[in-house]
């Protein structure tokens, strides 16, 4: 446990070095304020010893203290605020700097990642992680470094005055030190515990808000509510353990600060009895030796809000050094626009290695061809596409694009000569036009006008408040299923790229309307490779070959025509899809 800290120390250090200018004034103004603060007490002291008794009191000597005393809490008030301004830019810009590393960290990383994690655990990561480290690293910066100066500066400030009443000062010190190491050890894994936890709700409170009408529907409240109970229990109990140790720090070292303030009062005025420090000194004493105790408790509390932080830190740390998707080779293509010739030769891939899923698949597409892919549910369409567009990689064979492996041209390049509309529909928050120019955002008005029009999606919009101004709501809340599948198609009907893919483009659309954009991808197809992935078969007759797939494997290829004089699985998908 101690080594994995002390790596993520280090790699917090690493982060702060770019602010270490700020650091170093921090730690000035630091000085400053716990010299000026330490200072302040002899200054009563001296007030005190000038106050002999009634009718002897020196009114000039005191008003003068009193005037000196009035510039020493000022120029402390203002050190104090230039090292809390010092330590919030460290603290944020430090903060900003992971987020952004986290959030570029979620743009490279392979899909496999994503698809292994759920989507809340993520989230909290990114977020809650984050705030939480934001929180612990300010509070360290703020109280540790001023409480270590303290009590540095306290020491020798008191052995000035009287190294006897000193000694009793640091023989009862090690006491706090020690309780308060020995709680802190106990507090990271409980903390880091209660992250994990936390972020297992995150998850389970995204999955069910994100899918609400379908817990409803399907009358999953009541086992959805045992499931949060269960991580809530889980949180509380772990949550219990860190707050009770990181709880009992604060009593245990003002137990110890007191014992100190005690053997300094009674050691102290022993001394001032035997006339070796006045009166003023022995005041002066006691409220260093207050001073000098009130670090600890800050420290210890310091301690337990850094176990969280590094809990924290280190699954954000984790995240952001997962392994990336394989970088574009370093003298990888620029594909321009490809022709639409597609080979596949003896690819292979599976998401496990243990289980199998693509085997030796062949495949050779001419430009312009439409590819029609159907198969049960499973069967490896999707995953088919997915290597298409090298969102996976394949273990073995090659895809070969316009005479080109695909790993080795860029995968922006490649990508931008797919179009693709999916049967899960995605909208950005921001207004209707922005969404149909989500890969053009420069693109004149007109031209989203005219792409809207092609995917039968201007009628809706125009009736809209705002029309094409009009703000969609997170992930399309404020329109149908339909609509938001539309403003997909207009998406690609706008950038209209050498080769498309539709994955059950129009699963979501009225029968009238599928018609009318049934027309217009047949407009938009033209002259382009396309990739049809259907379950519904009707919409695949004119397809130029059609892919049946089964297991993992083409088992059958051919125009539809010829796939049902076969009489093989396609037929019977066929058959079982229109039999009367």
């Amino acid at each position: 446990m101690t080594g994995r800290k002390d790596k993520t120390t280090w790699k917090i250090i690493r982060l702060i070095k770019p602010y270490l200018h700020y650091l170093i004034l921090s730690l000035v103004f630091a000085v400053i304020s716990v010299a000026l603060t330490l200072y302040a007490p002899i200054l009563t002291g001296n007030a005190i010893d000038y106050i002999i008794g009634i009718g002897q009191v020196d009114f000039d000597s005191v008003f003068y203290i009193l005037k000196i005393l009035t510039a020493v809490v000022f120029l402390t008030s203002a050190a104090q605020w230039m090292m809390n301004l010092c330590n919030n830019t460290i603290t944020y810009r430090v903060v900003k700097d992971v987020r952004t590393r986290a959030f570029a960290q979620l743009q490279v990383l392979p899909l496999k990642y994503i698809d292994s994690h759920q989507y809340g655990e993520t989230i909290s990561r990114i977020i809650t992680d984050v705030e939480q480290f934001s929180d612990g690293l300010l509070m360290g910066f703020t109280q540790l470094f001023t409480g270590v100066v303290t009590i540095v500066g306290t020491l020798v400030f008191m052995l000035s005055i009287n190294v006897n009443i000193s000694l009793v000062v640091i023989l009862i010190t090690p006491l706090s030190l020690f309780v308060a190491s020995f709680i802190a050890k106990r507090t990271y894994m409980m903390f880091k515990a209660q992250s994990e936890a936390r972020a297992e709700m995150t998850s389970l409170v995204d999955e069910m808000v994100g899918n609400q009408k379908v817990v409803q529907a399907f009358g999953y409240g009541d086992k959805a509510l045992e499931r949060f109970d269960e991580i809530n229990k889980k949180l509380q109990e772990v949550s219990l353990k860190a707050i009770f140790f990181s709880s009992i720090t604060n009593p245990s070292t003002r137990f110890v600060n007191g014992l100190v303030y005690t053997g300094v009062g009674i050691v102290g005025a022993f001394t001032a009895m035997g006339g070796a420090i006045s009166v003023g000194q022995l005041s002066c004493f006691l409220s260093y030796a207050n001073q000098y105790t009130k670090p600890f408790n800050e420290i210890s509390s310091v301690v337990t809000e850094l176990q969280n932080a590094f809990a924290c830190a280190k699954r954000v740390f984790d995240f952001i050094e997962e392994t990336p998707e394989i970088p574009d080779a370093g003298d990888a293509e620029i594909m321009e626009q490809a022709d639409g010739s597609l080979r596949l030769e003896d690819v292979s891939f599976s998401y496990k290695k243990d289980v199998t899923l693509l085997e030796h698949l062949k495949l050779d597409v001419k430009p312009g061809q439409k590819i029609a892919i159907v198969g049960p549910t499973g069967c490896g369409k999707t995953t088919l596409i997915n290597l298409l567009m090298r969102f996976y990689d394949v273990d073995a064979g090659q895809i070969i694009l316009s005479g080109h492996d695909i790993r080795e041209v860029t995968r922006d390049s490649l990508r931008a000569n797919y179009g693709m509309v999916l049967q899960d529909t995605w909208l950005k928050s921001g207004t209707v036009a922005e969404n149909i120019a989500y890969g053009r955002p420069d693109t004149p008005r007109e031209d989203i006008i005219a792409a809207a029009k092609a995917a039968h999606a201007h009628s809706f919009i125009k009736r809209m408040k705002d029309g094409y101004d009009t703000e969609i709501q997170e992930e399309g809340g404020n329109l149908s299923q339909g609509q938001k599948q539309l403003l997909c198609i207009a998406r690609v009907m706008l950038n209209l790229p050498p080769m498309l893919i539709l994955d059950e483009a129009t699963s979501s659309i009225d029968t009238r309307t599928e018609i009318k954009v049934q027309e217009a991808f047949q407009r938009m197809m033209e002259g382009r490779t396309s990739f049809i992935v259907a379950h519904r078969l009707s919409t695949i007759r004119t397809a130029d070959v059609i892919l049946v797939m089964k297991d993992g494997n083409i088992i059958e290829q051919g125009s539809h025509e010829e796939l049902l004089e076969k009489g093989g699985f396609y037929q019977r998908l066929y058959e079982s899809q229109f039999a009367h």
